[in-house]
């Protein structure tokens, strides 16, 4: 894959979305002390500074879920690795993911999520590439909607790589 990377979003644009998508969550869920559930890897970074920025109760988990393996495209088949701690039956949940591709471990992970029977299920991303989606999934706070390029940075990854760059940049 060549390495010549092309900034998309800059770091300013991120932090601003995220203001944006902070002050949206705190409008719906400020006296509902939500249980966020970020997917691991790519949304480490994101969750983070979208955490910081909601000043009010809440909960954090994590659970890690693979489509790609080493490639840059879906293989469509979803893994799952580690389990969730805490409990979500009768929580309000806020799945945090990183991107929204073709949906279709998003969407598999929102069907595992809703038969827990939660209060409530939501979903926030930093972006989506709706160019590729093969499954409906609804995005209930959204950052970015970005075009049919393989991303990096800001916690996404290639093979492991580039998660460490503060901007969302395309390989060339």
């Amino acid at each position: 894959m060549p390495s010549k990377l092309k900034t998309l979003i800059t770091s300013e644009e991120i932090d601003s979305a995220i203001q944006r998508l902070a002050s949206e969550i705190r409008s719906e869920y400020r006296r509902k002390n939500p249980l966020l559930i970020g997917i691991l890897k790519g949304s480490f970074v994101f969750m983070a500074d979208l955490v910081r920025r909601l000043d009010m109760p809440l909960e954090v988990d994590f659970v890690r879920l693979s489509s790609y393996g080493s490639g840059t495209e879906s293989s469509g088949k979803i893994r799952i690795s580690g389990k969730l701690n805490l409990q979500v039956e009768g929580r309000h949940i806020i799945v945090v993911e990183d991107i929204i591709d073709t949906g279709l471990t998003t969407a598999h992970f929102l069907r595992y999520i809703r038969s827990k029977r939660p209060a409530s299920a939501a979903l926030c991303a930093l972006t989506e590439k709706p160019s590729r989606r093969k499954v409906d999934v609804k995005i209930d706070y959204l950052g970015f909607t970005v075009p049919d390029r393989f991303i990096v940075g800001y916690g996404i990854d290639w093979n492991e790589k580039y998660r460490n760059l503060p901007d969302i940049c395309y390989i060339e």
